[in-house]
């Protein structure tokens, strides 16, 4: 299968990339970012780099048809691209809902109007704390958190008007990273503060692969679906 990752020199869709290239079932990797995208570190034995194609777009509202081209044929997208809550605060908010929400709908379509495979699934990566209820009030940045729901809404409704797309939404907790011991201990935090599991970067790619390759088992993907979805993953490897 063809695979399409967004945002492939972010710190998700890095690790997307390295464990594609090791997976038999997926035979083409297309790196979709704003910048070239290097060829993995610490790739497992057996990994295939003659399978990634690195496709650079200025933004990823816009899609040329030269880049349109290179999604024709494609199974699946992970699709990472977002500002985070974090990083939110230091920009202007319609700069962050079009960067989460409208380019993410411009993708898919485009994609789409590429000539993609049915099914073709489309993995919106998102994240524990957003809220789809648009009359609810999220204690946390409300704003931003209600804006990531109502793109989550917005991807489910849309990938029921496009003919053969299937879509489903990982939300996962805090991220971590192996040997990065501060994003160990603030996961820890927030699990105790708020009772959302952390999932490590590993095993977030890991559940994502799974769920693009082997079908999506359910939408959306909460932190314990994802941490549950990677060990069994890990089980039969």
């Amino acid at each position: 299968m063809k695979l399409i990752i967004s945002g492939a020199t972010g710190f998700v869709a890095k690790e997307v990339v390295r464990q594609s290239l090791s997976r038999s079932e997926i035979t083409s990797v297309i790196a979709l970012a704003r910048k070239p995208v290097p060829i993995p570190e610490n790739l497992a034995d057996g990994a295939d780099t003659s399978k990634l194609k690195c496709v650079v777009v200025d933004d990823y509202e816009h899609y040329s048809e030269e880049t349109k081209k290179e999604f024709a044929g494609a199974a699946a997208c992970i699709w990472t691209v977002a500002i985070t809550p974090t990083k939110s605060r230091t920009y202007d908010f319609d700069e962050v809902k079009r960067v989460c929400q409208t380019s993410t709908l411009a993708g898919l379509r485009a994609m789409h109007e590429a000539g993609v495979t049915k099914p073709f699934r489309f993995l919106y990566m998102s994240g524990a704390a957003t809220e789809r209820d648009q009359t609810k009030t999220p204690r946390f940045q409300p704003e931003y958190s209600l804006m990531r729901g109502e793109t989550e809404n917005m991807v489910l409704a849309l990938a029921t008007e496009l003919e053969g797309v299937e879509a489903s939404v990982a939300k996962p907790g805090y991220i971590t990273a192996p040997g990065q011991i501060l994003r160990s201990i603030t996961g820890t935090m927030i699990q105790l503060a708020a009772g959302i599991p952390s999932i490590s970067v590993v095993d977030l790619a890991a559940a994502m692969l799974d769920q693009v390759v082997n079908g999506f088992e359910k939408d959306p993907l909460m932190p314990e679906d994802l941490i549950r979805i990677a060990k069994k993953a890990s089980e039969r490897s």
